[in-house]
C-alpha cells in the first residue's frame, strides 16, 4: 500500500484496499458510523490467524497454542499504542461498545451506586451508553440526570458541572455524537467529574475511527469503542480502565480462564485483569484483525484521515447548501468528525433514505439509537450521512445529484409510523 497523503482524498488506492467496493454496480456506501467496510489487510489477519495460528490461549502448552496467546496480547499491545494507555493490562477485549458499558455497569456500577445516588448522562448519548446506566438506576433507586445539549449540539461543560453533586457517584459521556458527529470537550468534562471525584466512562465508538485517541490525555476513567466501526471485524470491542480501577473490579462473567483454580470446599481466587474480565474463550482472531486495522490507519497517517474527514463534510455541506426544504442538524462543520444529519421539509427520512437506496446510496435513516436526543431536537429523524476513508467527492456529487430528486413518497411527517431503533 502506497498512499500520497497530499492527494490522499482523490486516491483511488485506497479504495482499490477494499474489496468490498470492488463488487459490480458501484454502491456510494454512506452509514459508516454504523459499521465501516474492511480493507484487505484486515481480511487477510483473520484468515492468516485461522489458517496458521488457530489454538485456544492462555492454558496450552505446546507451540500452537503459545502462539495463538503471544498473538492475542501483541493484538492487546497495539491497540494499548493506538489509545496511549500506559499499561497493556488496560486494555479489555469484549464483544463491542454496548458489551463494554453493561461490563462496568454491572461491575463497578454495582459496587458504587446506591438509592439516593446519581448517575450523570448527557443528553446526546446512544442507547449503548444509555441504557444500561437507566437500568442500573431503576434497580438501585439512583437518580438518573440528563445534561442537556446545546444549540450547537454540544454538551456545554458548565451545564455538566452544574449537574454533578456530592451523590453523583458515575458520569458517562459520548466523545463523539453518533447522531450530529459533534466533538464534546472530554477532556474538560472528565477534569470537572474528577473536582467532584465522579469516575466517568467514554463512548469512543465514533471518535476512534476519525481522530488518534489519548487516553491518558483525556483523563478518561474508562473508554470504549467497536472494532467494526473502525475498519476492524464485528464482535470485537474494547474497554480501556486505568489500571487501579480495574484491578478492583469484580468478575464481570466467570469461567475458564478467571481463577486460579477451584475446589469444591475453598473460596475462588481469581486471577489478575485482563484475563480476569474476559472469560472463556476470547474473540482471538478479532483482535488480531483489529490490529491490523489500528496498523492499516496508522500507515495512512491520522493527519490525512482528518483532512479527507474535514474535505467530505464541507463537500457535502456545500453540496446541500441549494437544495430546498433541506436543513442540516447540528455544527458539523466547526470541527468535522466524518458525519452530517439532514433533515427535511415534509418529508419523512425513511422516503429520503429509501429514495436513496434505489439509486445505489447507503446512508441511515431514522433515529440512531439515540430516540431521547432527537426527541429534544424536536426530529422525528435524520438521513445521517457518514464517512469513511474510502468516500471520495465524486461520490458527494453523486448523493447531492440523487437529493436534489427526491420527492414525497408513502410515508410523511404527518402520518404514525415505527421508529426504528
Amino acid at each position: 500500500m502506497t498512499h500520497s497523503l497530499e492527494h490522499f482524498v482523490l486516491s483511488e488506492t485506497v479504495r482499490e484496499d477494499f474489496p468490498f467496493l470492488r463488487q459490480g454496480d458501484p454502491l456510494v456506501y454512506l452509514d459508516n458510523a454504523a459499521t465501516t467496510q474492511k480493507p484487505q489487510a484486515v481480511l487477510d489477519a483473520l484468515i492468516d490467524y485461522y489458517t496458521r495460528s488457530n489454538s485456544n490461549v492462555g492454558r496450552g502448552y505446546y507451540r500452537l497454542s503459545m502462539e495463538s496467546t503471544e498473538r492475542y496480547e501483541q493484538a492487546r499491545a497495539v491497540v494499548q499504542r493506538a489509545l496511549g494507555a500506559r499499561h497493556p493490562e488496560e486494555v479489555i477485549f469484549t464483544r463491542s461498545t454496548t458489551d463494554a458499558t453493561n461490563l462496568v455497569v454491572d461491575t463497578l456500577g454495582r459496587q458504587l451506586v446506591r438509592a439516593g445516588d446519581q448517575v450523570v448522562v448527557t443528553g446526546m448519548e446512544h442507547n449503548s451508553n444509555l441504557l444500561p446506566w437507566r437500568r442500573l438506576c431503576e434497580e438501585t433507586g439512583a437518580k438518573l440526570v440528563v445534561v442537556p445539549v446545546n444549540a450547537q449540539g454540544r454538551v456545554d461543560t458548565a451545564a455538566f458541572a452544574a449537574a454533578l453533586g456530592p451523590r453523583t457517584r458515575l458520569a458517562a459521556v459520548a466523545h463523539v455524537s453518533n447522531v450530529l458527529g459533534t466533538v464534546n470537550p472530554v477532556q474538560e468534562l472528565v477534569a470537572e467529574a474528577h473536582r467532584h471525584g465522579v469516575i466517568v466512562m467514554v463512548d469512543g465508538a465514533q471518535a476512534v475511527p476519525h481522530r488518534p485517541v489519548d487516553v491518558a490525555e483525556l483523563g478518561a476513567d474508562f473508554y470504549c469503542f467497536s472494532g467494526h466501526k473502525v475498519y476492524g471485524p464485528m464482535g470485537i470491542g474494547v474497554l480501556y480502565g486505568r489500571r487501579e480501577l480495574l484491578a478492583e473490579l469484580p468478575p464481570y462473567q466467570v469461567g475458564g480462564g478467571t481463577v486460579k483454580g477451584v475446589t469444591f470446599a475453598e473460596p475462588v481466587e481469581y486471577v489478575p485483569v485482563p484475563n480476569r474480565l474476559e472469560a472463556g474463550t476470547p474473540h482471538v482472531a478479532g483482535a488480531v484483525a483489529l490490529a491490523a486495522a489500528f496498523e492499516y490507519l496508522e500507515h495512512l497517517g491520522w493527519d490525512a484521515v482528518r483532512r479527507h474527514d474535514d474535505t467530505l463534510v464541507r463537500a457535502t455541506l456545500d453540496a446541500v447548501a441549494g437544495l430546498d426544504g433541506v436543513r442540516v442538524v447540528g455544527d458539523p462543520g466547526s470541527d468535522p468528525c466524518g458525519i452530517v444529519s439532514l433533515s427535511f421539509e415534509g418529508l419523512h427520512p425513511y422516503d429520503v433514505g429509501g429514495h436513496l437506496d434505489r439509486h445505489g446510496i447507503a446512508v441511515r435513516c431514522g433515529v440512531h439509537c439515540a430516540s431521547t436526543f432527537l426527541d429534544d431536537l424536536g426530529l422525528v429523524g435524520t438521513v445521517r450521512i457518514s464517512f469513511g476513508v474510502y468516500n471520495t467527492p465524486a461520490e458527494i456529487e453523486r448523493l447531492r445529484d440523487v437529493l436534489a430528486t427526491v420527492e414525497p413518497g408513502f410515508w410523511t411527517l404527518e402520518q404514525p409510523t415505527t421508529r426504528f431503533l
